[in-house]
């Protein structure tokens, strides 16, 4: 049983004031070249901080985080687990390559209740997610073996339903995948399977919504995959290129949804009653609202018409205290004794906040995948609505809405920790715009010289760092040159996906100018951030966490 009492530190008392972990959300350290956004932008605040304050550099991708490799990059997602944790659990990227391996995933109930379900029904087979091998969200090569897996179980009918990425990679990868999806499909269907892509469109644009800001996307989607309706073409190679002539500014996350169709110009993927349904996304707060169109009776947010009677999983479990879905492929990481368990169980006062875009991550990643509250008396929660407009119309975001109400929270003394995402490095750095970007790290900037001040005026501490890069690679560059990649047109290709840079790590605290930097904790990561907050709020970290960064 764990012994959740947390022991005064032996060397530090703690600081007097609130500690506050500040995560410049896509904000990492880059080559400080024409791409750079972080570099290029002017951050007086964060330039004091390199060159007066303890510092150094996080890993924030690979293996440092919980994935396959240090060719994985680093996420949202597992970047705030991993600051909540204190410790590296396996990601879902790992997991679902190691049950997809052992054969495990093919052997446990839920599968082989789908594929018994077509077999009686008739029906397809249904795979709907995101259609590429950034990582993040899902992976191609989960999707490819496990289609090719219905076809050695002799299921008939296999239905595909892509959503097109260009976020997690190269903006205009889209036919990369589109290509292999639809060679593997051509190669079993000549065995004599009737395997089809049924429809599309970009994550941006369809389904792939998240924390209720824009259920548009999700109702788009379902009259996409499910009903069949939209646009349609022969092939989603066909829809593709014809999307961008249409349209030769449009990347892959925008592109609009389409349907495939037969000759007869029916839809050849509708999902109907007695059909199976595999949601192929790992990660969870992109996949859960569809979830719920699927599984929830009494689903308010639209219209969904005659829902069908089928059988529906996910490659995970997207949130276990909702049990969503109900259905799930593998085990999700279970991520226990976070340090907000740790804080309310000790009586220390929490305060989490940000913007729509990252509310989740501030609570949800934070606590290991676990939705709501641990304690409401010890925990405040506040999400500061985001806007609807282009990220890169408005790269300020929602900075200084989340910067006035922490400020307006820490001031009653509420709060002994405090937690805090400014979105806007990752969220515009994701639209591939280099001007936008720089605007984007500017903001979050100006906002940390005011937590300065008042960390300043309350005696207490600021832990400044980011969950993976983004904005700091604004362009494409060779894998093996280095040398950047240009468009036909001749100009530079914009770099959308998160980097495999180093964070930052700034440790703030003027009332205590003795703090130094432990010097033998080797490769520090974000995991290191939970036993250091722990640290400054005069606490001894638990045992199996990752040793605080502060030598004091």
């Amino acid at each position: 049983m764990t012994d959740w009492n947390l022991k005064k530190h032996p060397s530090f008392p703690g600081v007097e004031g609130p500690v506050t972990v500040v995560v410049m959300d896509g904000v990492g350290i880059g080559r400080r070249d024409e791409g750079d956004a972080v570099w290029l932008a002017q951050t007086p605040n964060l330039d004091r901080l390199g060159s007066e304050v303890p510092a150094t550099q996080l890993a924030a991708h690979g293996i440092a985080v919980g994935l396959p490799s240090d060719q994985d990059m680093g996420n949202s997602e597992v970047g705030h687990n991993a600051l909540g944790a204190g410790r590296v659990f396996d990601q879902g990227a790992k997991q679902v390559a190691l049950a997809i391996e052992s054969g495990s995933l093919y052997r446990a109930p839920a599968w082989r209740e789908l594929t018994e379900g077509v077999r009686q029904s008739g029906e397809p087979m249904h795979f709907i997610g995101l259609l590429s091998d950034g990582g993040v969200h899902s992976h191609i090569d989960h999707l490819l073996a496990m289609i090719r897996r219905c076809h050695e179980e002799e299921i008939a009918r296999v239905r595909v339903h892509v959503l097109l990425d260009g976020r997690d990679v190269s903006e205009t990868s889209a036919l990369i995948y589109v290509d292999a999806l639809e060679g593997c499909l051509a190669e079993l269907n000549a065995a004599g399977r009737d395997y089809r892509i049924a429809s599309g469109g970009g994550r941006m644009k369809v389904t792939m919504d998240r924390y209720e800001a824009d259920w548009a996307m999700v109702e788009l989607g379902w009259r996409t995959h499910v009903r069949g309706e939209g646009r349609a073409f022969a092939s989603a190679s066909e829809a593709v290129r014809t999307l961008r002539e249409e349209d030769p500014d449009v990347t892959d996350q925008h592109l609009p949804a389409f349907v495939i169709a037969g000759p007869e110009g029916r839809p050849v993927g509708q999902i109907r009653d007695g059909a199976s349904v595999v949601f192929f996304n790992y990660r969870g707060d992109r996949a859960l609202e569809i979830t719920r169109a699927f599984e929830e009776d009494g689903l308010s947010a639209f219209d969904r018409g005659e829902r069908p009677q089928v059988r529906y999983a996910g490659m995970m479990q997207y949130d276990g205290d909702l049990c969503l879905p109900a259905t799930y492929l593998v085990e999700p990481p279970d991520i226990d004794e976070t340090l907000g368990e740790y804080m309310v169980r000790n009586g220390v006062s929490i305060l989490a906040c940000s913007e729509t875009q990252k509310y989740g991550h501030v609570t949800y990643f934070w606590n290991g995948n676990r939705g709501g509250k641990i304690d409401d008396a010890c925990e405040t929660y506040i999400e500061i609505p985001g806007a609807n407009t282009p990220f890169e119309e408005q790269p300020w975001m929602k900075a200084v809405e989340i910067t006035d109400r922490v400020i307006q929270e820490l001031q009653t003394g509420a709060h002994r920790h405090a937690r805090v995402n400014y979105a806007n490095g990752d969220m515009v750095g994701h639209t591939g715009d280099l001007a936008a970007s720089i605007i984007a790290v500017e903001a979050v900037d100006l906002c940390l010289g005011r937590l300065m001040d008042l960390a300043e005026s309350q005696r207490g501490a600021l832990i400044i760092t980011a969950d993976h890069g983004n904005a700091d690679e604004m362009y494409e560059r060779d894998k093996r040159s280095g040398e950047l990649l240009r468009a036909p047109d001749g100009s530079v290709r914009a770099k959308t996906s998160h980097t495999l840079n180093p964070v930052p790590l700034f440790i703030y605290a003027p009332a205590y100018p003795t703090l130094r930097l432990a010097t033998e904790v080797a490769r520090p990561g974000l995991a290191n951030v939970a036993a250091t907050t722990l640290h400054l709020c005069g606490l001894a970290a638990p045992s199996d966490y990752l040793p605080s960064l502060l030598s004091n």
